[in-house]
């Protein structure tokens, strides 16, 4: 099976692409290059370019007639960023992707798998949520993927497009081969700040938020390795028809994680238990947009998906590490 991977240069992009060709499918990958690294796409059939262009959507289509869904990636992520650039978020995220959508269905190709976010979930007294909980997205990124998924609902009940929404939690660590892994220059994400600072590459980690309604002040969240969560779009690809088939509608929404809940505090010790050593802390406010968190209940992708974690936290932490040592040689900076 033929699959278009928008964002398929960048962290969960290039990851997905490997456990698609693992699963004996073939990634097709459309990346801007603005964050992914070129590096990341290694010999995949790989186009450079805009996910609003009409034109090169029409002639990656034309080039690949056989291609059977869209796994849609490619997006701006960084919470803090989209509350100092609203606009880039709300274009790149929302606009942008409205264009590909409509287009994609006007080309015959209106199956879509879409990489929401957990953090859109209100907070709840007991942190597990489902599908079915209500939202409270708290920053500009969150709103823009609620706007999508607002977005891929009416168009799947008014057009011929039809998705399967996968509301992430909390993915680490790198691809089974450490040959891809998490790559921004200034990391933003949890683990591989503590990673650098677990390897002597920033002086401390800075526990952002200590006075959250979490058992110990710290945000709460559902850590998943991101090897897991690569796996689980291939089962969406695969069971993509059949899912829908099962819900009976032409959309549907899907948590993905591991449905435990884990703090930064208890993640923090946790690096610590497989470093072997204490990791530097110092305390700060919580950033602009974050939230206290939550964790998943995974039940409804287990029962349409097929799908669990198989990978331990334990597991997820040391492939971050051994990534965190490793990627200096592949991108060039630690």
């Amino acid at each position: 099976m033929k699959v278009l991977v928008t964002g398929g240069a960048g962290y969960l992009g290039s990851i997905t692409a490997k456990a698609l060709e693992r699963a004996g499918h073939t990634p097709v990958v459309l990346d801007s290059f603005l964050s992914g690294p070129r590096g990341y796409v290694g010999d995949r059939i790989a186009y450079e370019g805009d996910i609003a262009d009409r034109h090169l959507l029409g002639r990656v289509v034309a080039e690949h007639p056989d291609l059977e869904a869209t796994i849609h990636m490619a997006a701006r992520i960084v919470v803090p960023e989209s509350v100092e650039q609203p606009y880039e978020y709300y274009r790149d995220n929302v606009a942008k992707s409205l264009e590909m959508f409509d287009a994609l269905t006007a080309l015959g190709k209106p199956r879509i798998i879409f990489s929401s976010t957990a953090s859109l979930y209100a907070l709840t007294p007991q942190f597990e949520v489902t599908e079915e909980d209500p939202v409270d997205p708290t920053s500009p990124y969150a709103r823009t993927k609620r706007m999508m998924e607002m977005m891929l609902e009416d168009l799947a009940k008014a057009t011929s497009l039809r998705a399967i929404i996968l509301r992430y939690f909390n993915p680490i660590g790198a691809d089974p081969d450490l040959e891809t892994g998490y790559h921004l220059r200034d990391a933003t994400h949890v683990v591989p700040l503590m990673a650098q600072a677990a390897l002597g590459q920033r002086e401390a980690f800075t526990l952002t938020g200590t006075d959250h309604p979490t058992r110990d002040g710290t945000g709460i969240r559902d850590y998943i390795h991101v090897w897991d969560l690569a796996r689980a779009h291939v089962r969406a690809v695969e069971e993509f028809d059949n899912v829908l088939a099962k819900v009976g509608a032409p959309y549907t929404y899907l948590n993905l994680g591991g449905g435990h809940g884990v703090t930064v505090r208890e993640l923090l010790a946790a690096v610590e238990r497989v470093v072997g050593r204490p990791i530097p802390v110092v305390e700060a406010p919580a950033r602009p947009g974050d939230a206290a968190g939550a964790y998943a209940n995974a039940d409804k992708a287990a029962e349409l998906l097929g799908w669990r974690t198989e990978l331990s936290l334990d597991e997820a932490i040391a492939s971050a590490l051994a990534w965190g040592e490793k990627r200096q040689d592949v991108l060039g900076y630690p």
